[in-house]
């Protein structure tokens, strides 16, 4: 159970393990697909990487973990994607002028990639609906993409987890019978989400020919599907690192907490709208990517960036930025007494009688 406290957006006693159903889910999914189909070799390299941060993340929702075993955990999680040449990314296809890749930097870059969306994901599980609904528009995008590109294994896998988040999203609305995915949920959807991204920068360049942008262009389009988790994380850890704090220190300036607190929306509002904003983006990402070459699509990512980094910029309720707001507060206060000053009343004269 989750016990609310100062920095929830729940008020009672919530179930925190809904993430359990993900795991056997998708552990039956690959089982089944690898019996249907043996050329899928890719499932016996999802189900450690699945067990073990199942087995994290539910130690996690019982007894809490540290940011630093959690990231050995997906460390060891995340090599077992790497180790598949099937997610190896040999080529950028000409994105930034950058062809052929080595293969140290493969792993490197790699390992970075799913360690960053699979924290990513985890920190936008802040309230009700937001993670179950970011996952499924993601979902959605990578199954129309693998089926696009013939990639059927991919496709019916994300479609097992897409089933899975729109059946729990059922419960995390509700207001009688509510469960949270915990990190248990958090930590294998990112994974997942995370592996269909390295597969996806990893096609081969025949697989793109009905694809409905450029070539080159996938790592940005790549970039568009995760602009919600990334563009949120991004943000959070720089309030937090200029705060003086740790990057994993918990806060309440995430954008969903922000159109909360600041907007008065509801869980469900603010999900729905975080998530209609992420399908929108993807598409117009799409759009510009079928005509336009690198140059706009870099400038038409970086000034939605910037763009949404001025909107929220006002809205850091971080301890520091409060503490600096009550001592500028104070400062002018003292400025304003000194210039108003009330001068001292005079001694009345004594009485001469």
């Amino acid at each position: 159970m989750d016990n609310p406290n100062v920095r929830s957006s729940h008020v009672k006693k919530t179930p925190t393990l809904g993430g359990v159903s993900f795991f056997y889910t998708l552990i039956f999914a690959l089982f089944f697909l690898k019996i249907l189909d043996g050329s899928f070799t890719e499932a016996i390299y999802f189900i450690p990487g699945l067990t073990i941060l199942f087995i994290v993340g539910l130690k996690d929702d019982l007894v809490v973990l540290s940011p630093l075993t959690k990231l050995v955990a997906q460390l060891a999680a995340v090599s077992f994607i790497l180790s598949h040449q099937s997610f190896q990314i040999g080529s950028l296809n000409g994105f930034l002028g950058i062809y052929d890749i080595p293969i140290f930097l493969y792993y490197v870059a790699g390992a970075f990639i799913m360690l960053t969306i699979i924290n990513a994901y985890n920190l936008i599980d802040g309230i009700d609906g937001l993670a179950s609904i970011v996952g499924i528009v993601i979902l959605v995008i990578y199954t129309t993409i693998f089926y696009l590109t013939a990639e059927y294994f991919y496709v019916l896998i994300a479609l097992a987890l897409n089933g899975s988040l729109i059946a729990f999203l059922s419960y995390n609305l509700s207001s009688r019978r509510k469960i949270f995915m915990g990190d248990t949920g958090s930590l294998i959807v990112g994974f997942m989400i995370s592996a269909l991204t390295l597969k996806f920068l990893a096609l081969s360049p025949n697989s793109y020919n009905e694809l409905p942008f450029l070539l080159e262009n996938a790592p940005l389009i790549a970039i568009g599907i995760l602009i919600v988790p990334l563009f949120d994380t991004a943000r959070v850890f720089t309030i937090r690192v200029a705060n003086k704090k740790s990057p994993f220190s918990p806060d309440r300036n995430h954008t969903h907490h922000i159109l909360i607190d600041s907007f008065n929306l509801s869980h469900q509002q603010a999900s729905f709208v975080i998530g209609g904003f992420n399908l929108l983006f993807v598409v117009l990402m799409v759009i510009l990517g079928s005509t336009s070459d690198n140059f706009y699509l870099v400038l038409f990512l970086i000034t939605t960036i910037i763009i949404l980094a001025y909107i929220f910029y006002r809205f850091d309720y971080s301890f520091s930025n409060i503490k600096r707001r009550i001592l500028f507060k104070r400062k002018v206060d003292r400025l304003k007494n000194g210039v108003f000053k009330k001068k001292p009343n005079k001694p009345k004269s004594e009485n001469v009688d």
